[in-house]
């Protein structure tokens, strides 16, 4: 596999260094208490759809399967992948969670990981790359795969760091490559290039173990995915992790009738400020007749193939239903109708993460609400671009904006 190794990696940590408060970490859960008594949802036969063009691929006689973790980590992503080939075992990891956690390292020893063959960043967003680093520094890690866009936040830099400190091989995968992993098939479906645009750009990525295939799109727009279309690789596969935590700015309906997915998998956490998933992918991917399945829901999913058939296992029994019957906002006008007690963002001094906690406070405005601190008030943010009186009441009706709190 020819590589693209990150040179002058002290001189990306420098250019992204920037100055927050420290980051608290939440307290770990009790992953391998979780995964006691997982609950099964269903057994699927094969895909009733026309077979693939291409030979079934023959396995190991000593395989013992693949199994696919898309783990429960809140409102953020980690998909942990599981096989064996000539009895040597293999590890794929793609995210790994939310900054403020450290539930993916805590799962992955519960799954009695000692290796990690790729470990794969889709985007350098914080809900996506936020543990990596951990992950790094705690696991023996063969390559990690990111987009080759950056970022300004700690996250960014501390992942940065752990690469270089443990000189893990570094790759920027692009669309049409393919690789193959033992018994594993992996085909980069985006980005073609880069430009600094962060969810648009998302590694992309089909899985095949076998019959068996799986998409993941990371924060991958509909924009983008009817690029992949455009590209003429093949996106049909029986399992489709849902783009952007299950948002309207993804799965476009070309794109989900070209993949004609038996089982959709979001990861969103429960009860999240923005919505996910947002109504009109759940009513679409339903209408579809397509099983739905949510990690707010159902924890983590669980799904275990032979290469020809498969199963979805999930820790709770849970059924996802849309909020309601009207058309859903986008991300940023998600209001969350209950303030939040107890907790306060202090704009003036809130590290670039804890901002975009904060309702209509993404990336960009984070950035511009660090340039343009201080603040002499909630009131003041109307001083960002975009924020106007009647986002400035919704993020009051939050409570969780504050000066000096």
């Amino acid at each position: 596999m020819q590589k693209r190794y990150l040179f002058a990696l002290y001189s990306f940590i420098l250019i992204f260094l920037i100055s927050g408060c420290g980051q608290e970490h939440l307290e770990s859960k009790d992953i391998a208490q979780r995964e006691e008594n997982i609950v099964e949802k269903s057994v699927p036969a094969e895909k009733e759809k026309p077979p693939s063009t291409e030979e079934s691929k023959v396995l190991p006689s000593d395989s013992t399967g693949l199994k696919a973790h898309f783990i429960d980590v809140g409102q953020g992503d980690a998909t942990l992948f599981q096989f064996s080939d000539g009895g040597k075992d293999f590890t794929i990891l793609i995210d790994a969670g939310n900054w403020n956690g450290n539930e993916v390292v805590n799962y992955l020893r519960s799954q009695q990981v000692s290796e990690i063959d790729i470990a794969i960043g889709t985007h350098p967003d914080a809900d996506h790359i936020g543990q990596l680093d951990q992950v790094i520094n705690t696991f023996n890690v063969g390559e990690v795969w990111l987009s080759g866009n950056t970022n300004p936040s700690q996250t960014f830099q501390r992942l940065l760091k752990a690469i270089q400190s443990k000189q893990v091989d570094y790759f920027e995968p692009r669309m049409e490559e393919q690789f193959e992993v033992g018994p594993l098939k992996i085909d980069v479906l985006y980005p073609k290039s880069i430009s600094e645009q962060d969810n648009e750009e998302s590694i992309a990525v089909k899985l095949t173990y076998g019959d068996i295939r799986f998409i993941l799109t990371g924060d991958a727009t509909t924009d983008d995915e009817l690029k992949m279309l455009q590209s003429g690789i093949e996106v049909d596969a029986e399992i489709l992790k849902l783009g952007h935590h299950g948002s309207s700015t993804s799965t476009h309906p070309s794109f989900l009738r070209a993949v004609q997915p038996a089982v959709a998998i979001y990861s969103a956490g429960l009860n999240n400020t923005y919505g996910h998933p947002h109504d009109e992918v759940v009513h679409l991917v339903q209408n579809a007749g397509i099983q739905l399945y949510g990690t707010d829901v159902h924890g983590t999913i669980l799904v275990e193939t032979d290469g020809k058939n498969y199963k979805v296992l999930t820790k709770k029994d849970g059924t996802i239903t849309p909020s309601n019957s009207g058309s859903t906002p986008k991300d940023e006008d998600k209001v969350e109708p209950a303030p939040i007690v107890g907790k306060c963002i202090d704009i003036n001094t809130a590290n670039i993460e804890q901002l975009q906690e904060i309702i209509h406070i993404g990336l960009a405005r984070a950035q511009d609400l660090i340039h343009l601190r201080p603040f002499s008030s909630v009131d003041d943010l109307g001083r960002i671009k975009g924020i106007g009186p009647a986002r400035i009441a919704d993020i009051k009706s939050q409570g969780l904006a504050c000066v000096g709190g």
